[in-house]
C-alpha cells in the first residue's frame, strides 16, 4: 500500500483529474524536469484546425518580416528586439538536460538568419512548388539548429499558449494556485514594428507562470522536416529532381564530392557542398515532406503516445512500487543513503516486474537520456509541491545529491548498451584510483535488457580492473516470467 501522495505532474501540483487534462488535450507535463518533446512548426501547417494553420501562417508572417530586413544594417537594439528570444521554459519541454533552463535565441541565431535569408534561403517565402516552412531553415549544417526552431517557434505561439492555459486554468484549477502575470512578446504589430506584451492568469509554481501544451502539436527525437531526415533520404532527394540532365548533374558533382570509403561527416559535408551550388534540392525534400504528411501526424501522435506511456503512466506505476519498499524513507544526501536508493531500486526492477516500465510494445528503450529522466522524476518524486522553490532538484540528467558543501555524491544511470560506456567507465577508473578526492565516487547503476549487454560491460570492467569496484550496481532489465507468478 502506498504511503505518499506523490506531486510529479501539474495534476499533481494543481489538484486536477489527469483525465481533464486528456479531454481538453494537453499534456500533464513534469514540473520537476523537461520532458524530451517539442513542438513541431509542420504539426501547426498540416493540421485541419484553422486556429493552428493560422498560427503558422502569423510565423512566416514574421520569418518574411526578418527577411526583409536582412539585408539592413540594422542598429544592436533593433536586432535584439526583433531576433532575441528567451527560451520558453515555462512550458516543461525541450532539448534542455538541466531542469528546464536553456539558452534561448539569441546573437548566433540572429546572425545565422540574417546570413542565411540572403544566400541559401533567399527564396524563403517566394517558393513554387511548397509551402514556407520554418523546419526549413534547419537543413543546411550552418543553419538553424532544430532546437532554436522549436524555441522559436513557441515564442512566436507563446500568447497562443499563454491562452490555452489560462481557458483551462479559469475552468478546472482553484484560485490559490493562480495568478496574473504580463508576458511579453505575445503579439507583434507591423506598422509600429514593436512587440506588445499580455496578461494572462495562468498558474503559479514558485515564483514562475505554467504553460500548457495541446499533445497534437508535440513530436520526439525529430522534427518532420529535418536536418537528419533530409541527409538520410539524400539519395532519394537526387532522384527525386524531375529534369533528367539537372538530376545527372546533381549526382555527379555528389560522387565528385565524396572521398573513397567516405565518413559520416564527410558524407555531410558533400550534401553541404552540393546543396550551396543546387538549393532547389531543399524544395525537392520539402515537396516530398509535404505529400507524407499525413505520415507526420501519424508518426508524431505514436511518438507522444509512447513518451506518455514512459514518462506519465509507466513511471508512476514504478514510484507506487518504490514506495512499498522504504526507497522515500531514505535521505538523498550522503552516498551510503544514495546508494541504499540505488539498490532498493534494483530490487524493485529485478524483483517485483519493474523492469516492465522500460519496455514500450515489447521493445525496451534505446535512449539514455530517457533512461536518466525517467530516474530523476523518480527520485525527486517526495520533494516537489506547488508551492517549492523553483530550482529545487534540478540539474543534470545524471544529478548530485549533498549533504552539507563537504559531502557530495552523484548519481549516474547509464544503459550497458550505450556505445561510450567503456569510456564513461574509463573515467570512473581515473576517479577510483584517485584517493586524495574529498568527495565521493560517483554511483553508477548500469540497467542491461540483455545479458550479452551485460558480459560485454565486465569485460571492459575487468580491462579497467574495476570488477571490485563497489560503486557501480547493475540492474537486471532482462524479461522474465512475472514475480506474481513464480
Amino acid at each position: 500500500m502506498s504511503k505518499h501522495h506523490f506531486k510529479i505532474y501539474f495534476s499533481d501540483i494543481f489538484e486536477v483529474s489527469p483525465e481533464s487534462l486528456e479531454d481538453y488535450g494537453a499534456f500533464n507535463i513534469s514540473l520537476i524536469n523537461d520532458l524530451p518533446l517539442f513542438v513541431d512548426p509542420f504539426l501547426l501547417f498540416n493540421s485541419k484546425h484553422q486556429e493552428y494553420q493560422r498560427l503558422h501562417s502569423e510565423m512566416i508572417k514574421y520569418m518574411l518580416f526578418l527577411k526583409e530586413n536582412s539585408n539592413n544594417d540594422l542598429p544592436p537594439g533593433l536586432i535584439r528586439a526583433w531576433y532575441y528570444f528567451p527560451e520558453v521554459k515555462e512550458n516543461w519541454f525541450g532539448f534542455s538536460e538541466k531542469g528546464n533552463g536553456g539558452r534561448g535565441l539569441g546573437a548566433d541565431f540572429a546572425k545565422s538568419l540574417k546570413r542565411n535569408m540572403t544566400s541559401v534561403f533567399r527564396d524563403f517565402g517566394d517558393e513554387k512548388s511548397t509551402g514556407t516552412h520554418l523546419g526549413k531553415l534547419t537543413l543546411i549544417k550552418n543553419g538553424v539548429g532544430k532546437d532554436q526552431i522549436s524555441d522559436f517557434t513557441c515564442n512566436l505561439i507563446r500568447g497562443f499558449l499563454a491562452s490555452y492555459t489560462e481557458t483551462f486554468a479559469t475552468k478546472h484549477i482553484d484560485r490559490k494556485y493562480l495568478q496574473r502575470f504580463n508576458i511579453p512578446k505575445v503579439d507583434f504589430n507591423y506598422t509600429t514594428r514593436t512587440w506588445a506584451s499580455g496578461q494572462y492568469l495562468l498558474p503559479k509554481f514558485g515564483n514562475e507562470f505554467v504553460l500548457l501544451t495541446p499533445v497534437d502539436i508535440l513530436t520526439k527525437d525529430e522534427a518532420w522536416i529535418s536536418h537528419k531526415g533530409f541527409v538520410e533520404d539524400f539519395s532519394a532527394i537526387m532522384s527525386s529532381v524531375d529534369n533528367e540532365t539537372l538530376r545527372s548533374q546533381i549526382e555527379q558533382y555528389f560522387v565528385q564530392q565524396l572521398p573513397t570509403e567516405a565518413t559520416r561527416r564527410e558524407v555531410e559535408k558533400a550534401i553541404e557542398t552540393v546543396v550551396s551550388k543546387y538549393p532547389e534540392l531543399l524544395d525537392v525534400y520539402v515537396k516530398r515532406q509535404e505529400d507524407a504528411g499525413a505520415q507526420a501526424t501519424s508518426s508524431s501522435a505514436g511518438k507522444v503516445q509512447a513518451a506518455q506511456q514512459l514518462f506519465v503512466k509507466s513511471l508512476k506505476a514504478l514510484v507506487e512500487l518504490l514506495d512499498k519498499t522504504q526507497f522515500y524513507q531514505t535521505g538523498r544526501t550522503s552516498y551510503e543513503e544514495g546508494m541504499q536508493r540505488v539498490l532498493f531500486l534494483k530490487h524493485v526492477i529485478e524483483k517485483q516486474d519493474g523492469y516492465r516500465i522500460f519496455y514500450i510494445k515489447g521493445k525496451p528503450i534505446k535512449r539514455e537520456k530517457d533512461l536518466q529522466i525517467m530516474f530523476k522524476l523518480t527520485w525527486f518524486a517526495s520533494d516537489f509541491s506547488a508551492d517549492a522553490e523553483v530550482n529545487n532538484g534540478r540539474g543534470p540528467a545524471d544529478f548530485q545529491v549533498s549533504y552539507g558543501s563537504a559531502d557530495k555524491s552523484i548519481i549516474e544511470f547509464k544503459l550497458a548498451s550505450n556505445s561510450q560506456i567503456e569510456k564513461n567507465l574509463r573515467t570512473q577508473a581515473e576517479i577510483y584510483s584517485d584517493a586524495s578526492r574529498a568527495t565521493h565516487p560517483p554511483i553508477k547503476a548500469i540497467l542491461y535488457f540483455k545479458l550479452e549487454e551485460l558480459a560485454k560491460v565486465q569485460r571492459i570492467m575487468r580491462d579497467l580492473k574495476l570488477e571490485k569496484c563497489k560503486d557501480i550496481v547493475f540492474i537486471d532489465a532482462t524479461e522474465k516470467e512475472s514475480a506474481s507468478k513464480s
